[in-house]
């Protein structure tokens, strides 16, 4: 399966959090607003700010955020800020409207606009990421508080601008309002010795410490800037800076290491290649202690450390090293074959098997392309795990929507499943999993991929949206309960 960058998230959520056999469903009075698909909407758009997390009462790391969630909401209410929670598996329309993939999802709601929350799911971080969602995303100061201003947060971006109305600062702005959640923006229109606007620069309390932005004042250049500017050289990975990684928009190089010892030796003779990667590679060390099964994800062996592979988040790429010994010396020319866009992806595949005749036909990393791209079918291709209990209440249903229509309509349409947890998606498709199970149709004489979203995956409801959503769907003649014998009982 293409790596996506929330499945690693969840990894390092599930190992950071402790057991916790709290529920949302406490007896105790809450500060929690429980919302309903009748009261969601009005909620969410007469509430100036809010937080509203989208759960199922099964979930594991649902129950781990449940108390945290609890107290942050209790310690909000000073602020007059709301936190709202929904069942999903109650409330099935409003999670279905939202969008939610997987659980716990967290939005941030302003006036019934949504926005991702980007915090980490303890309470003090979803307190103070609350309280400065509160405040305006960008500040204004004067020449004097520039050098206080600059020393307020770990990465700090002035503007500097002749006058707050021209469309460079309203670019600025934008951005400013955009990034909000990750970091702190002002502005002055005070003249200051040696800058001339307008111009932007970004403090930063690691590495060089001070960069000037030189591009566009466009929002697109303005953003790509302080998103790649902020990266540090060389650092660890973890649960409070994995998202900021991803949003760079930066390749990945990650370096498993086992202990304080391998890190710093590493460190010292990684700068250099660290240097010369800058802007299109950041090296980043994990702890394999504790997160040594993100290695499978990146097609590497786990438990043998050390460890380097590069990911590219964004198309769920994967080099792994596979040399035997890993120095600095021996990762140089692999990243240098990286950046120069010589360096081929790995494709992970199962074996094809020997026989492919059943109705659901067995999709592995290297049959894809003969399998889902043939043009001439609709192919309708289920992701799925082993361990997934809804892929194991799907498999029965999904084999009697191929059984039926394998009896007249095979020429139409191609009923297929793919382990995601064993094979990779070919490279020229740039398709990513959120969870499993995933159904995803390609369709006839284009491969246009259209989504099955809808959270009911009943036979009848499956057999409706492929007719419906099929380049081939006019022809599809199979029919499911009394539809099928074409008259009702008496």
């Amino acid at each position: 399966m293409q790596f996506n960058p929330t499945s690693f998230a969840l990894l390092l959520a599930a190992a950071t959090a402790f057991a916790q056999d709290h529920t949302h469903d406490n007896a105790a009075p809450s500060d929690i607003v429980t919302l309903t698909d009748k009261t969601f909407s009005s909620f969410v758009k007469q509430e100036s700010l809010s937080l509203v997390e989208f759960y199922a009462p099964w979930c594991y790391h649902c129950k781990a955020l449940a108390p945290e969630y609890e107290l942050a909401a209790t310690e909000l209410k000073a602020d007059n800020i709301k936190i709202a929670k929904v069942d999903c598996t109650v409330e099935k329309d409003t999670c279905s409207e939202v969008g939610v993939n997987g659980y716990p999802t967290l939005k941030v709601f302003r006036n019934g606009v949504a926005a991702e929350y980007k915090g980490e799911r303890k309470a003090p971080s979803i307190v103070s990421t609350m309280k400065k969602q509160a405040l305006p995303a960008l500040s204004v100061i004067t020449r004097d508080e520039i050098e206080a201003f600059k020393n307020k947060d770990k990465v700090v971006v002035i503007g500097y601008f002749a006058d707050a109305t021209s469309n460079k600062f309203k670019a600025f702005e934008a951005v400013a309002n955009q990034l909000r959640d990750d970091y702190t923006f002002a502005y002055t229109t005070d003249k200051v010795d040696g800058v001339r606007t307008p111009a932007v620069t970004l403090f930063k309390k690691f590495d060089e410490g001070v960069v000037n932005f030189s591009g566009k004042f466009s929002e697109n250049e303005l953003s790509s800037f302080i998103k790649t500017s902020s990266v540090p050289l060389i650092d660890e990975i973890g649960p409070e800076n994995y998202q900021k990684y991803v949003q760079s928009g930066v390749p990945l190089g990650f370096l498993f290491v086992e202990n304080e010892e391998q890190r710093i030796q590493f460190a010292k003779g990684l700068t250099s290649l660290a240097q010369s990667a800058k802007g299109k590679l950041a090296l980043v060390f994990i702890d394999a202690t504790k997160f040594g099964s993100h290695a499978k994800n990146l097609n590497l062996k786990e438990g043998q450390w050390p460890a380097f592979a590069i990911n590219v988040p964004e198309k769920g790429l994967k080099f792994p090293f596979k040399g035997t010994e890993i120095t600095a010396d021996s990762l140089q020319p692999f990243v240098h074959d990286f950046v120069s866009g010589t360096l081929k992806p790995d494709l992970k595949s199962a074996d094809i098997p020997a026989s492919n005749n059943d109705p659901v036909k067995v999709v592995v990393g290297k049959n894809f392309n003969d399998i889902v791209l043939d043009k001439t079918k609709d192919v309708f291709l289920e992701v799925y795990a082993p361990w997934c209990g809804h892929c194991k209440t799907l498999a029965p249903i999904w084999e009697e929507l191929a059984e039926q229509l394998s009896k007249k309509d095979s020429e139409y349409v191609t009923l297929a499943k793919m382990d995601g947890t064993e094979n990779d998606f070919p490279t020229e498709v740039n398709v990513q999993v959120q969870g499993f199970p995933t159904l995803k149709l390609w369709k006839a004489e284009t491969n246009e991929i259209v989504d099955y979203d809808s959270s009911d995956r009943s036979l009848e409801s499956l057999l409706a949206w492929l007719k419906k959503n099929a380049a081939n769907g006019g022809k599809i003649s199979a029919s499911v309960g009394n539809e099928e014998d074409g008259h009702d009982e008496l």
